[in-house]
């Protein structure tokens, strides 16, 4: 499955976006006001997983991309690694952005 950001809802207040889905593709939130709970820690080390994949990805589609002669078959397998793991960065902006302070309520 792939992070659909048009077909997300956004989070509610008080619901944390999680880094992963359900087995139908539909999001998870997490519900709760401790950002240093065990559930929250446990998604933040998943986040961090996700964008060091992220960075080894992009890494590897790279050295796809400047080896002419790279098939098919090696590009498509770089290109969806690359979709995979921009669908969780985008996840993870998402997630993050909504937990953001809005508007006055920077300290």
């Amino acid at each position: 499955m792939s992070y659909d950001r048009s077909a997300a809802p956004a989070p509610l207040s008080g619901l944390r976006l999680l880094p992963g889905e359900t087995d139908t593709g539909k999001p998870c939130f997490l519900s709760t006001d401790d950002t240093g709970g065990p559930l929250s820690r446990l998604a933040d080390d998943i986040e961090v997983s996700q964008l060091q994949d992220g960075a080894d990805v992009l890494a590897g589609a790279k050295a796809v991309l400047g080896d002419r002669k790279a098939g098919e078959y090696a590009l498509r397998r770089a290109l969806r690694a690359t979709t995979q793991v921009l669908g969780d960065v985008l996840r993870i902006a998402d997630s993050r952005g909504a937990r953001l302070p809005q508007g006055g309520d920077c300290p």
